[in-house]
């Protein structure tokens, strides 16, 4: 592999509020990031080992939860309020446990839910990093699972949808296949779940009663 590649990034920054501060996130190769959406100026950065990191920084209560990709994958969570280089302060804890490498977690009520490329879901506590539950769930994931009325919705790349209860307890709630698998992260409007798979677009929508 050359160089250039242990540069590639491909996670979607996000806009956070420090405290009143407006910050962009964002998860690059070798490090991740924090700007100043107004000049661009870097506020601080945060050096790491993973390389072409895929799943995109996540914020709640103070902390920043970056996927550091391939090589040396971690999650960790970060404090925004630092200058400079924050590498040997910033983090708050960090999991090396089967992190994902694409898929991005999500977050609800203190925790974070996440399906690694491999097909185990797993549970943390957002404050701690202690893990409450780690499941296999089966298949290959590049798709990110979505979260809604208290469900996590994973999508393999073999196209099946397993749906998970967002608690603390692990419990599969349901399974439904679709004829191809899932390569990119689905798209909710409404009551609609918009999902690609490799051959077909879906839109998938409870009717409501009349």
């Amino acid at each position: 592999m050359g160089g250039g590649d242990f540069r590639k990034a491909f996670s979607t920054p996000i806009v956070i509020d420090a405290q009143g501060v407006p910050q962009i996130l964002t998860s690059g190769s070798k490090a991740a990031y924090s700007y100043d959406p107004v000049s661009g100026r870097e506020l601080w950065r945060f050096r790491h080992g993973g390389y072409s990191p895929a799943a995109r920084p996540l914020f709640d209560h103070g902390l920043a939860f970056i996927s550091t990709g391939n090589g040396a994958a971690e999650i960790v969570a970060l404090s925004v309020d630092g200058h400079g280089d924050v590498t040997d302060t910033a983090a708050v804890w960090r999991v090396s446990h089967g992190p994902p490498r694409k898929p991005s977690p999500v977050m609800a009520d203190g925790l974070l839910f996440m399906v690694n490329d491999g097909g185990i879901a797993s549970c943390l506590e957002t404050e701690t990093g202690r893990e409450v539950w780690r499941e296999r769930i089966g298949g290959e994931y590049s798709a990110s699972p979505i979260l809604g009325d208290g469900r996590v919705y994973c999508f393999s790349q073999t196209g099946t949808t397993t749906v998970l209860a967002a608690s603390k307890t692990f419990e599969v709630l349901a399974t439904n296949q679709l004829g191809t698998g899932f390569m990119s992260s689905p798209a909710v409007a409404g009551r609609a779940l918009f999902l690609r798979s490799k051959t077909a677009l879906y839109r998938i929508e409870q009717a409501e009663n009349n």
